[in-house]
């Protein structure tokens, strides 16, 4: 008989906009099959900023999934736009604990899970987790997936203590603390230089093998009039992934006429910004060379990935710890790849171990000119790097859920 897994997570179907819903996703879809049965406390749909029906097909049949009580402050408390800050604290969606933990423990009590996990970016999931450990004695690991509290993140010094308590916390009750990359490791272990040797644990994103087979059977435009479609897909943040310097390169390939200008379609799909992007575009003349289109069910955007010309990865110096999940779905999609990162980070590391060279910082303009004349001329001669099949095996989902089975059965031995 399967033992069974409290899982956390607030990211979780019907949500739509974050690529993070596909960890915790795939993780109950396939834990199943390596001996573990998953138990889901999410949050209430009311407290999501956007919904879509599009993965709830892909939560597997009879798994339990609790839905507590959660409200989104920003929405819900709010009066003429604001809030008091400790409705807020350590993020909008705080009144998620009052309702996850009597049902949490209500699951527990009923079902008698042999582990518990919690799942950032929403930090009162680890709130949650500690509460329920400190409770019931439930073995827990804590999903960090990237580091939380960071020199100058949380802005707000309230919401960076809270933060950096509920980090503090983890590491001290949790039994595995896990990272979806290298360098956040080797920052807590910088930081926390006294924690046990097997602590820390990396626990890479992937991608999901079914979700593209299911993909490869729908039809997606992928060029436009003859031209080359590079395309990002998904949300882009101000800091994080500011495309302001790719921008100021195609107004300098324009300006060069070198006849690439005319032939290259960038398509920013879902960034969740678009009248910022809107702006800026206009404001430099290249509203001809880019297209803001909107969001699309999973299963067509991975479609899309697998009939554009480029994929483009946008991530900023400042998250050199970190590799966004969408980084393995491009992977995957087998596509020409063009990363706009620093070089010397995590996410550069994963896609030129991949066997792809076209990388250059996202905050230089005319590194970026180059590297993006560069790749376009390979795509058109066709020898732009693909990902090596080596590189896309080792980062599916099933393998990933494969590597969560064992560290649950050594926190709950």
């Amino acid at each position: 008989m399967n033992k069974r897994v409290l899982l956390i997570a607030y990211h979780y179907p019907p949500l739509r906009g974050s690529s993070g819903i596909q960890r915790a996703l795939r993780f109950s879809q396939y834990l199943r099959e390596f001996g573990w049965e998953p138990i889901v406390l999410t949050a209430h749909p009311r407290a999501y900023q956007d919904k879509s029906e599009d993965l709830l097909a892909d939560v597997p049949p009879g798994v339990i999934v609790e839905r507590a009580f959660a409200l989104d402050t920003s929405k819900h408390l709010a009066l003429a736009g604001r809030y008091p800050r400790f409705l807020a604290n350590p993020d909008r969606w705080m009144s998620w604990w009052y309702g996850a933990v009597p049902a949490g423990l209500r699951l527990i009590k009923k079902y008698k899970p042999a582990a518990i996990w919690s799942t950032y970016p929403i930090a009162t999931a680890h709130k949650i987790g500690a509460t329920l450990n400190r409770l019931t004695g439930v073995p827990w690991v804590a999903d960090f997936r990237d580091p939380m509290a960071q020199e100058g993140y949380p802005p707000d010094p309230t919401i960076w203590a809270a933060f950096k308590r509920i980090e503090m916390q983890a590491l001290a009750q949790a039994r595995f603390v896990t990272f979806t990359s290298p360098g956040a490791i080797r920052t807590y272990r910088k930081n926390y230089p006294d924690l046990a040797a097997d602590k820390l644990v990396l626990l890479e994103n992937g991608y999901d093998e079914e979700a593209f087979t299911l993909a490869a059977g729908r039809k997606s435009a992928g060029g436009a009039d003859g031209r080359i479609v590079l395309l990002h897909s998904g949300i882009i943040y101000s800091s994080e992934r500011d495309p302001t310097q790719l921008f100021a390169a195609l107004q300098q390939l324009r300006q060069s006429g070198h006849s690439q200008a005319g032939r290259l379609l960038l398509r920013l799909r879902a960034t969740g910004n678009d009248e910022s992007m809107r702006e800026k575009i206009a404001a430099i003349g290249i509203a001809d060379m880019v297209e803001l289109a909107p969001p699309k069910p999973y299963a067509d955007a991975l479609a899309e990935m697998l009939t554009v010309d480029g994929l483009l990865v946008l991530q900023a110096s400042n998250c050199n710890d970190q590799i966004p999940a969408k980084a393995y779905e491009y992977l995957r999609a087998g596509r020409p790849l063009l990363a706009l990162t620093d070089p010397m980070g995590d996410t550069a590391d994963v896609i030129r171990r991949a066997g792809i060279d076209t990388i250059a910082p996202l905050d230089d303009s005319q590194a970026i000119l180059a590297a993006l004349t560069d790749f376009l001329q390979r795509i058109e001669q066709g020898n732009a790097p693909l990902a090596s099949q080596q590189a896309v095996l080792d980062a599916s989902r099933r393998g990933r859920t494969a590597q969560f089975a064992c560290l649950l059965d050594q926190a709950s031995s």
